[in-house]
């Protein structure tokens, strides 16, 4: 199967380097050459720390890397058979790329989204072909986390989702089955979540490292929830909960303001060096 990928940021290249390693010839498609080429050098990087680690061996990871070619050309990815996109988390920029895939590639290649919290619907709603279009939802770090949700959207075919599911089952993820519902499982259910823990700890006065171990000793949570925030980004979980506040309207959505300040700051968590620890 030859997979395409747009957008080889934080996520696309995680996806890319999944793809390449399933062994799928891969196009991996960026706005400019430089941001291109930053993607291949961390897919690259983290390829390189597999080796170290004896998950692959040089000759696998040179092979894997051998599969991957970038462009800044929508067109060249008119012979895919599965698009996975992995742009900007906007709504337009998505649906515009859509619109654009649907003109070029063939009626029967499958496009998926990587959004975590927009309608996969309305993304389709931009083609001619909406039935061929799906939700495939990575958790960060995309090739270390086994879950892949597949989102049926209104109009999505059987064979469709099932090109996806066992496109991500191959590539040895873990995928699940859903329908386009807002935040999907994960989000819908983490994201409220969440937002209640970080309401905690000004309202009982509680410091994050106490929150954490709270919640790791007494939940049994592998991850604090300030130390999972900070990991997934202040202004990726802000975005998130805007998104899910603003389709349901229930007030768990909204993110608190303690998040939207460090968001304002800059303290983005991991990505920046501080969030509510400093790394």
């Amino acid at each position: 199967m030859k997979v395409g990928v747009v957008g080889l940021g934080t996520m696309g290249a995680g996806i890319a380097q999944i793809s390449v390693t399933a062994g799928h010839e891969t196009i991996g498609r960026e706005v400019t050459l430089e941001l291109a080429e930053r993607g291949r050098a961390t897919i690259e990087r983290y390829l390189g720390r597999a080796v170290e680690k004896e998950w692959l061996t040089a000759e696998e990871r040179d092979a894997a890397l051998a599969r991957l070619t970038l462009t800044t050309d929508v067109s060249d990815l008119a012979g895919c058979d599965l698009i996975i996109e992995a742009i900007v988390e906007e709504l337009n920029p998505k649906r515009e790329l859509f619109a654009e895939l649907d003109c070029i590639t063939r009626p029967d290649a499958v496009l998926a989204t990587n959004t975590s919290a927009l309608s996969v619907s309305e993304i389709a709603a931009a083609t001619e072909r909406p039935e061929r279009v799906v939700g495939m939802h990575f958790f960060n770090p995309a090739p270390v986390l086994p879950l892949v949700e597949i989102v049926r959207a209104r109009s999505s075919s059987d064979a469709a989702v099932d090109t996806a599911y066992e496109w991500a089952e191959r590539a040895g993820k873990r995928p699940v089955r859903c329908n386009d519902t807002p935040g999907f499982i994960v989000n819908r259910i983490l994201i409220p979540l969440l937002n209640d823990c970080v309401r905690v700890l000004d309202e009982a006065d509680v410091t994050p490292e106490d929150l954490d171990t709270a919640m790791t000793n007494g939940a049994g949570w592998p991850l604090g929830p300030c130390a999972l925030v900070d990991l997934v980004g202040i202004d990726v979980h802000v975005h998130a909960s805007e998104a899910l506040h603003a389709q349901l309207g229930e007030e768990r959505m909204a993110p608190p303001e303690r998040l939207v300040q460090m968001q304002r700051e800059g303290n983005l968590g991991r990505k920046s060096g501080r969030g509510f620890y400093s790394y």
